[in-house]
Parts: C-alpha cells; sequence; structure tokens
C-alpha cells in the first residue's frame, strides 16, 4: 500500500474513512455519525455507538474460539516468577474481579484508582473496570503520598486497588503506607480499598476499609461486559502540568477502540497470534496502549515484564525475554538502550541469545538520539522505528507505519504523520513555516480518534493548554521542523528551545551532536542564565564505563564537536561529567529540574523522579564546578518540599 494515497484519504475523506476503521471492531450499536461537536464545540467521535471495551479485549476473542491463546506472558525477573494466561483465564479472572468491584458498590460511571507494580492483576483490574463501565485512574505504584492525594481529590475514585509492596531492582517499597498517608491528605474519601498481598511483605488491613484482594475475588460472583457509549470516559490519565497541578488526560471508549486496532494495523504491523512486547508500565500511556489494550484488541500475547532493562539481573534481560517468549515485535523507550548500552557497550550479551522471532523495535517516549538508533541497528540488525507521540493523543503521532510502506529512515525524524494527524509547524504569529524552518509543531483539528477530547472536569485547562494559543490548531508543545520530504522532526519541548544572543538554537541538536562522541553514555544539553547572552548552553555528560579517554579530553573534544557542526553562534563552552542523569520512572531526562537548580530558582521535587538523591549530586558537582549562580550556601533541602 501506498503511504501518501493511504494518509490523504484519512485527512481529506475523514468521515469516509474513520467509518470504515470503525467497522474492523465488535459494536453492540454500530455508530452512524462519526464525527460530530458537542455542545462545547469538542470533536467527538462515533457518538452514537455502543461497546464494552473489556468484550473486545477478551470475551470477543473467546467466543471466536482462540480461548486457549496465550492472551498474556508475565516475566518478573525481580521475583524470579513466570506466568502465562490464556483468553479463558483472563476472562474467567477479570470476570471476578468486576464481581469484587461491584460488591464494593462499583458500577457505570464511577471512578477507580488503581495504585499497583507491574503484576497480572494491575492489568486485569484496568479490564474489570472497563467490563463494568467504570473510568480507572491508574496512578504509577510508588508514587509519592501527596501526589497520590492529589489524583483522589481530582479523579474522587469510589474504591482505590493496591498492593502491599512494589519492587525496585532488589528493594521493597513498602505501598500501604503510601496509600494511607495519601488517603489521609485527601480531602476526597473513597469508600474502600482492595489491597492485593504480595508473600515478600504482608502489610496490615483496616477492618471495614480494606478488603484483601484475593479473598475478595474468590468470593464474587463473575460480572458481565456492561454496555457504554463510545463517548463514555473509559479512563483518565494523570500528566504533569506547568501549574503544579497534574491534567488529568480523559480516553473514551469508542475513538480509543478504532484507533487502537488501526494502530496495530498500520503502524506495527501486528497480525493475531504476534507476541508483541511493550518494555513500560502501566502508569504511563505506553502502558494502557500497548501493554494492555491495543495487543490485546488485535488478538495478540502481550509481555508483561516487572525491572528493569539493566541488573535485572544484567544487560541481557531484554534479549533473554525476545528469545524465550518469540517476541515478535518490540517497543520501549531510547532510555533503556541507553542504560544497555552503558553497561554492554560491546553488546557480548545479546551474543548469547537469539532474536531471530524479533521483525522490529519500536522506540519513543522521547526523542532517539541518531548514536542509539545507530547503535541499536548495527548490534540487532532489526529495522528500529522511531515514533513520537504523546499521553495526551494515546498513540503515534508521526511514525514510520510498517503496516502501510516502510519509508526510508532518516536519522533524528520519526518519519511522516501517520493517519488523520495533519501536522504543521507555526510561528509565534501561527502562520505556517516553510520545510526546514524550526517553530511550534502543531495539529490541525480535528485530531483523530483516540485522541484526548477533554480534561476530567476541566474543559477551560482544556482550551488554555492546547486550544487558545493558535485557533483551530491542537498544541503539541513540542518544538520542530518539517524537512522538503515531509518528515518531521522534533527537537524537544518547546521551553527546550534556547535563546543565545538573539539565535534561537535547539538543546537537541546540541545532544545529538555530544551524544555521537564515542566515549559518550548520554546527555543532557540545558539551557542556563547568562548575563551576556541571555542564555547559554551547559552539557551534562554521562561516559560509558569502558571509557580511558581522560574528562579534560572529552570535554574539550565535546566543545570543538559542537563548535564545527552548530557553529560559534551555540557558545557551547561548558561540559560537565557526572555519573547519572535526574530522570522520571519512564525515563524521561529532567532538564527543566536540572535547569532551575543551575539557575537558583526554587522548585519541587517532581513526583514522577527515579532518585531524588541525584539531585544533590548534580547540585554539587555543579557547586564545584563553580557553574551558575548556585552557591555552597544553599541546601537543596531549600527546594524539596515536605512531601518528598
Amino acid at each position: 500500500m501506498e503511504y501518501n494515497h493511504f494518509y490523504q484519504q484519512s485527512i481529506l475523506t475523514r468521515g469516509k474513512f474513520w467509518g470504515r476503521k470503525a467497522a474492523k471492531i465488535d459494536w453492540y450499536k454500530a455508530p452512524k455519525t462519526v464525527l460530530s461537536l458537542d455542545k462545547h464545540g469538542y470533536y467527538k467521535w462515533y457518538e452514537d455507538g455502543e461497546l464494552n471495551t473489556c468484550y473486545l479485549a477478551v470475551d470477543k476473542h473467546v467466543k471466536d474460539g482462540n480461548g486457549e491463546q496465550i492472551a498474556l506472558i508475565y516475566d518478573s525477573p525481580v521475583t524470579n516468577t513466570k506466568k502465562k494466561f490464556t483468553f479463558s483465564q483472563v476472562k474467567e479472572r477479570v470476570s471476578k474481579i468486576a464481581g469484587a468491584l461491584k460488591n464494593l458498590g462499583v458500577n457505570k460511571g464511577d471512578t477507580v484508582i488503581i495504585y499497583m507494580p507491574m503484576v497480572p492483576d494491575a492489568a486485569f483490574s484496568m479490564l474489570a473496570c472497563a467490563r463494568l463501565g467504570a473510568v480507572h485512574s491508574v496512578v504509577f505504584g510508588g508514587f509519592a503520598p501527596h501526589e497520590l492525594a492529589i489524583r483522589i481529590d481530582d479523579a474522587k475514585p469510589k474504591v482505590i486497588i493496591s498492593a502491599s509492596c512494589g519492587i525496585e531492582f532488589d528493594k521493597v517499597i513498602p505501598y500501604k503506607p503510601f496509600l494511607d498517608k495519601a488517603i489521609s491528605e485527601a480531602e476526597f474519601k473513597p469508600s474502600a480499598s482492595l489491597i492485593l498481598q504480595r508473600e515478600m511483605l504482608i502489610c496490615d488491613l483496616k477492618a471495614g476499609f480494606d478488603f484483601d484482594f484475593e479473598s475478595s475475588v474468590s468470593a464474587a460472583s463473575p460480572a458481565d461486559c456492561v454496555r457504554v457509549k463510545a463517548t463514555d470516559p473509559l479512563y483518565i490519565l494523570y500528566t504533569s502540568g506547568t501549574t503544579g497541578k497534574p491534567k488529568g488526560i480523559v480516553r473514551d471508549n469508542g475513538g480509543h477502540a478504532v484507533a487502537m486496532q488501526f494502530s496495530m494495523d498500520y503502524v506495527y504491523n501486528a497480525k493475531k497470534g504476534d507476541v508483541f512486547w511493550a518494555a513500560s508500565d502501566v502508569g504511563w500511556v505506553v502502558g494502557h496502549s500497548y501493554i494492555v489494550y491495543a495487543p490485546l484488541f488485535a488478538g495478540c500475547t502481550t509481555v508483561f515484564f516487572e525491572g528493569k532493562p539493566v541488573r535485572t539481573p544484567d544487560p541481557g534481560t531484554f534479549w533473554r525475554i525476545i528469545e524465550e517468549n518469540k517476541v515478535n515485535i518490540f517497543f520501549t523507550a531510547p532510555t533503556a538502550f541507553r542504560a544497555i548500552k552503558k553497561e554492554d557497550p560491546e553488546s557480548e550479551y545479546l551474543k548469547k541469545y537469539d532474536l531471530s522471532s524479533l521483525r522490529t523495535i519500536f522506540v519513543a517516549g522521547e526523542r532517539c538520539d541518531p548514536p542509539t538508533l545507530k547503535w541499536l541497528q548495527e548490534i540487532t540488525q532489526k529495522p528500529i522505528i522511531d515514533h513520537w507521540w504523546q499521553t495526551e493523543t494515546g498513540w503515534a503521532i508521526v511514525a514510520n507505519m510498517m503496516g502501510v510502506e516502510q519509508l526510508p529512515v532518516k536519522e533524528g525524524s520519526a518519519t511522516l504523520p501517520v493517519c488523520g494527524f495533519e501536522v504543521h509547524i507555526l510561528d509565534e504569529a501561527g502562520e505556517i513555516l516553510g520545510p526546514n524552518q524550526e517553530g511550534f509543531v502543531c495539529i490541525k483539528e480535528p485530531l483523530p480518534p483516540g485522541c484526548l477530547p477533554t480534561l476530567w472536569n476541566d474543559n477551560k485547562r482544556f482550551e488554555e493548554s492546547y486550544l487558545e494559543k493558535f485557533p483551530g490548531y491542537y498544541l503539541t508543545g513540542d518544538g520542530g521542523y518539517i524537512d522538503p520530504d515531509g518528515y518531521v522532526f522534533i527537537m524537544g519541548r518547546i521551553d527546550d528551545v534556547i535563546n543565545v544572543s538573539g539565535h534561537r538554537l535547539s538543546t537537541g541538536e546540541m545532544e545529538e551532536i555530544v551524544s555521537g562522541h564515542p566515549a559518550v553514555a548520554e546527555c543532557a544539553v540545558i539551557g542556563i542564565e547568562d548575563e551576556l547572552t541571555g542564555q547559554k548552553p551547559l552539557g551534562l555528560v554521562v561516559l560509558k564505563d569502558t571509557t580511558t579517554i581522560s574528562n579534560d579530553e572529552i570535554q574539550k573534544d565535546l566543545v570543538a564537536l559542537v563548535r564545527a557542526q552548530v557553529g560559534a553562534v551555540a557558545a557551547f563552552r561548558t561540559v560537565v561529567i557526572v555519573k547519572r542523569l535526574p530522570k522520571t520512572r519512564s525515563g524521561k531526562i529532567l532538564r527543566k529540574t536540572m535547569r532551575m537548580i543551575v539557575d537558583d530558582v526554587p522548585f519541587t521535587v517532581p513526583s514522577t523522579i527515579d532518585d531524588p538523591a541525584i539531585l544533590e549530586e548534580i547540585r554539587e558537582i555543579i557547586m564545584l564546578s563553580q557553574i551558575g549562580k548556585i552557591s555552597k550556601k544553599q541546601n537543596l533541602k531549600y527546594y524539596i518540599n515536605d512531601e518528598n
């Protein structure tokens, strides 16, 4: 199939195109209206359709005679556990969890918060909510109590499903104290909690409020699927906002189902029976879309992984799982591969495993720097497909659509827009820019099915965050450009573009150059305040474990590289070698937080941070390097609120 013709159909004949795609899923009541506007003037997909998301993911396959196919493979190197569940077994488990929720008063339209580690019952609880027509909101397991309390007050859950603990590498993290503190702090009080007791840590339960998950599920009667409208919410997923209060991204049932099925067919080229593995967490959008829902809709086997790419037990974990489970399509964040590259730069661990089942590797979640893409391509000899999307969209905006036409790869680009996404680069005045001109990456309305229809109980913020700046467009918050061939290059968040002596420069471009040095494992380039130039770039660099070159030599090399490729205008003169970079648990580097440390701006430690101690390390190194405004008199506790 030719990409350009297929894509143009999705833009020029939206109604017909997405009406045909909707016919590929099973509806209780097929929609007659494909696209419409609601009373707020927001676009809606399939407003008169009725369906059930859990039915599409589970029951349909059992009904079609595929009940004995493996639906989910659980691989937990941190607990030395491996399990497989057929579609029939998943249906039985999910139906009983739904019954337990029903016994606690959960009905269609109610909200349920799921605060769990990467265990199968986290996925089954999501499906159980969908089965009842309840709205689930998954909060990453181990989030700080204050952050969980904020989400409780916003989502107002009738029930919270949690576990006694999670595991980070070899460390057991008690969840129950976090949950108790969050409920105590929250103004809204849920009516009950279901607690999954894990054998490595049994927690105390409060009589009359906390209910044992296993006992409640065993005692429950199976619950049937409930019909919901296509426009009814399936889930809320909170993402960080500029004001500090998280934004509740809403996902509807109908558009989501169509988009997920479409993406499996045309973006990932996944076939029924394929083994699909997204190495992420159900707390993130990737976990929702491509661990739980999309693979099951498509009749694939999904891999559910509790662990990390390294140290569980070694940097060969990914390759082992691919070989053992004959994974066909693999999807993770570039940061995972950078972690593997740092510990195993010569890919010795990969050589122990057979990757012949693997057809494609997809990367997303952050920009894939060309050195990582090249390294991965060389060691695996597989197509590496970078694609770009957001929590808000729920699926790829830009990708090399493997089920349509495999296009040539351009390093640094996620390739071309996916069907339904009309991407433009706008200047500050809202005018469309020409080829290679960098500006705001925006999507012309309407967004295709599956994207956020609004924010949870906050239409005003939805408009202010995404629609007001450029009427008729959705503002992605990213900067970038489109080349003469239509390839989209995402250069990072808009605030990652720095202004040096009046020149707008991309820190993403500088990161590309720095990360290309053979001694560099990963890096971040941030813009810091400068009295003379307004801003100047600062490079923070993590070296490969095998590096033998001196730090002074590397610093000189990197400054010379950026000067040669960007020019003296970049004013890239400062490089600091660090042991590690602060990241969120999903692997995104906290550039803004580091910028605030250097610029002496008070901040709250992000709740998503992997390890807050890294910030103290960065502060000390910056202080010793005499960079920025930070001084010895300052104490990092000044920056950290009491909750962290």
